[in-house]
Formats: structure tokens, C-alpha cells, sequence
């Protein structure tokens, strides 16, 4: 997976991602953080995603770690079930 920073300040950050998947979940768990904006958009399908996050409150990098950290618990939990 390719990530590649496109603009950076303190409350926001654009991204060009090459994964949907991981644009997508990433973009879910921001929201539900409550970031002021995390959305992404692709202008063809042969193209990358351009992932775009801002965030009022804390830095923009401590909320995707924050993000990060959620969903590497979240699959933490999910793996333990699987094996039960």
C-alpha cells in the first residue's frame, strides 16, 4: 500500500492513498471520532484515492493515531472472538 502526503498543516492533511479499503475504514472511524471532516474521493477507478481530513480540535496526526489505534483494537477483539 502507497501513501503519499499531498498537503499537511496542523488541522488538515490530504492524502493520496492506493487502497479503498483502508481509505474507507480509516474514514469511518475518524467520523465517529468526531473529526470536523474525513472523506475521500476517487476520480476513476484506475486512479488512487485522495483522502482528505480535518480536524477542529486536536492535531490532525493525533487523530489518526487515535483512529488507528481503535481499529487495530476493534480487530484485536474480533480476532480473539474467531478464535473461541
Amino acid at each position: 500500500m502507497n501513501v503519499e502526503i499531498l498537503k499537511q498543516g496542523k488541522n488538515e492533511v490530504e492524502l493520496k492513498i492506493d487502497n479503498i479499503t483502508v481509505a474507507e475504514i480509516l474514514r469511518n472511524y475518524l467520523n465517529r471520532q468526531g473529526v470536523e471532516f474525513a472523506a475521500w474521493r476517487r476520480e476513476h477507478p484506475a486512479k488512487p484515492i485522495i483522502f482528505r481530513i480535518e480536524s477542529s480540535g486536536k492535531s490532525v496526526n493525533k487523530e489518526v493515531g487515535d483512529a488507528v489505534l481503535a481499529i487495530k483494537k476493534d480487530l484485536d477483539k474480533f480476532l480473539s472472538g474467531l478464535k473461541k
